[in-house]
């Protein structure tokens, strides 16, 4: 018999992490075909808005702490936590996306149960991925996209990444989401608050097997016509972050390719490297 979920924990891990948040952040359910969706607001009411979609797993929208003050001093930020992965969200029943048609719907609902209408985009590995594909399936509601190390996008995993992520899906404990962020960041210091979180996430009941497919079409990529600025970890251990630049670029017809120096793919969008706060405010500000 498994061990049992220590729900408490994991609320207060999540509450430590978003006490980094701006003072002024508020919270908002939205209902969904899927069940509940809760999403993390700060920002001007009248500001334009991005929707932040976190990585997948035991990652939740607390991860863009470190992106959180500084987009919301221009943006209405709407961080998303998302369905089937770690998070404060509800199911609906045994009802979780099983394909990137549910999870494209899922997202529509999201965004006309918060009244968002046009709106700036960005995800983080996972949650890039379902950002890319939400962009090919309603462009006229995406002004401009921006995805941090995506993964399975434009290039495939590494095969050592999947081999030491293995123990982790199979058996998720904390000392293994530890032994993994540890590995794959290279033993980088990392937030204790934000590694706590993840630790604590590993085995969260409603964790579902994430939507997988096909890499988005080379055609349908060609004809994505929006800005698009790809941010990709240098030391990600994920993929092969050069392969990934060249063919984005090579697809993507605006996309704006940056290798962002010393940070790895689990660390990108909780680390805040002047380089990477830098390039997203004069993305989202042009």
């Amino acid at each position: 018999m498994g061990a049992v979920f220590d729900m408490d924990g994991f609320l207060a891990a999540y509450d430590k992490v978003m006490a980094k948040w701006p003072a002024e952040r508020n919270a908002v359910t939205v209902r969904t075909p899927f069940g509940t969706t809760y999403v993390n607001v700060c920002g001007p009411h009248d500001g334009p808005t991005v929707v932040l979609l976190p990585g997948g797993g035991g990652a939740t929208s607390a991860t863009w702490y470190a992106q959180a003050a500084d987009l919301a001093r221009t943006h209405r930020v709407l961080a998303v936590d998302l369905p089937g992965c770690a998070g404060r969200g509800t199911e609906d029943g045994d009802r979780r996306p099983r394909t990137v048609a549910d999870l494209v719907g899922w997202l529509d609902a999201v965004l006309d149960g918060l009244g968002a209408g046009e709106t700036d985009l960005g995800g983080h590995s996972y949650g890039g991925w379902i950002a890319l594909h939400y962009a090919l399936h309603a462009p006229a509601r995406v002004r401009r996209l921006f995805l941090l190390d995506p993964a399975m996008c434009f290039a495939g995993f590494r095969p050592a990444y999947l081999l030491h992520a293995l123990p982790l899906m199979l058996r998720p404990t904390p000392r293994r989401a530890r032994a993994f962020l540890e590995w794959e960041t290279g033993g980088a210091e990392l937030d204790p608050d934000w590694l706590r979180l993840q630790m604590a996430a590993a085995g969260f009941p409603s964790v579902a097997k994430p939507v997988t497919g096909p890499r988005p079409a080379s055609t349908a990529l060609r004809g994505l016509d929006m800005p698009v600025l790809l941010l990709l970890a240098e030391n990600s251990r994920t993929h092969d972050t050069y392969e990934v630049a060249e063919k984005a670029n090579a697809l993507l017809p605006r996309a704006e390719t940056v290798v962002v120096p010393n940070v790895s793919h689990h660390s990108l969008p909780q680390s805040a490297p002047a380089e990477l706060g830098r390039r997203l405010t004069e993305f989202l500000n042009p």
